[in-house]
């Protein structure tokens, strides 16, 4: 199976300005990310998609899908927790130019094992895409189960999962009973290594927001053989990684952005600003991993 994602993908930020969204940084992002990383997630849970009107949410998927012009894929998020909605999203996104879905769980309604089967079949006969799945119960308070992703993996255009329920022997038992070309794809970027050794495929990232190259090279290396090297990134990586979801994602990164200089710490609500407190923290982490504003002065 090709691997839609190519190991790394970055879970994109959407940059606002006084409550707009900010399309001259979006497109330096984007920009960015086709020569740093193996693929870009458009309108996801980091984008703030859940915050966007359907223009906005339309309007960012065809700029990025515009921008990147086939460079690398894009990936671009089309859940709800309404299947007709789900489907109306997926098919704009390919009549977009997208390459391929990620499609989180139904949330606050959530369904039974059996309306996941249900749900994500319905939308698979809606697109000719490839659909990656999205487990991330944390969010959602719906977890899909091992055997029901077994059962997804029979659907011929559903190719991979994000896995993000921070259980590795879940992991695991995906990776044991699903068919060998089935990718799976860490959804925390505190267990890429640990899942990958397992067997999984590369992962769908936040911290790739700041750190695009030496993510998508923690994935190639595992994939070329350097273990150690790999191992040693992320180990070097997770204090930083564990300061980015201090406050719900994505106001870490983005104030990590905005620290950068990459684009406005803004969210909209009902997302805040980080506290003082917990940005002393993330400063702390940036400035140990090497690109905070002390180490950059040194």
């Amino acid at each position: 199976m090709n691997d839609l994602v190519r190991g790394c993908g970055v879970a994109l930020v959407t940059p606002f300005t006084k409550g707009e969204i900010d399309y001259d940084t979006l497109g330096k992002l984007v920009d960015m990310h086709v020569e740093l990383s193996g693929s870009i997630i458009a309108a996801g849970t980091t984008s703030e998609a859940a915050t966007m009107t359907d223009e906005e949410y339309h309007q960012v998927i065809k700029f990025v899908v515009n921008r990147v012009n086939r460079r690398i894929p894009v990936i671009a998020g089309a859940g709800s927790n309404c299947t007709a909605s789900a489907i109306k999203k997926a098919s704009f996104c390919e009549e977009a130019g997208a390459d391929g879905l990620l499609i989180v769980t139904p949330y606050y309604n959530k369904t039974t094992q059996r309306g996941l089967i249900n749900h994500y079949r319905m939308i698979a006969e809606s697109t000719s895409l490839p659909i990656i799945v999205y487990n991330v119960p944390g969010r959602t308070g719906m977890n899909i189960e091992p055997k029901t992703v077994l059962e997804l993996s029979k659907i011929d255009n559903i190719v991979g999962i994000k896995e993000a329920s921070g259980n590795i022997s879940q992991v695991a038992e995906i990776i044991r009973i699903c068919p060998n070309d089935f990718l799976v794809y860490s959804g925390n970027d505190d267990m890429v290594v640990p899942l990958m050794s397992l067997g999984g495929r590369g992962v769908i990232s936040v911290v790739a927001n700041i750190l695009p190259a030496e993510t998508k090279k923690m994935v190639d290396d595992f994939n070329n053989g350097d273990i150690e090297a790999s191992r040693d990134a992320q180990l070097a990586m997770n204090g930083l990684i564990n300061a980015l979801f201090i406050e719900t994602n994505p106001i870490p990164v983005k104030e990590a952005m905005g620290i950068l200089n990459m684009c406005s710490p803004e969210v909209r609500a009902p997302l805040y600003p980080m506290s003082n407190e917990n940005k002393d923290k993330l400063m702390r982490e940036m400035d140990l991993y090497g690109i905070g504003l002390k180490s950059k002065a040194c």
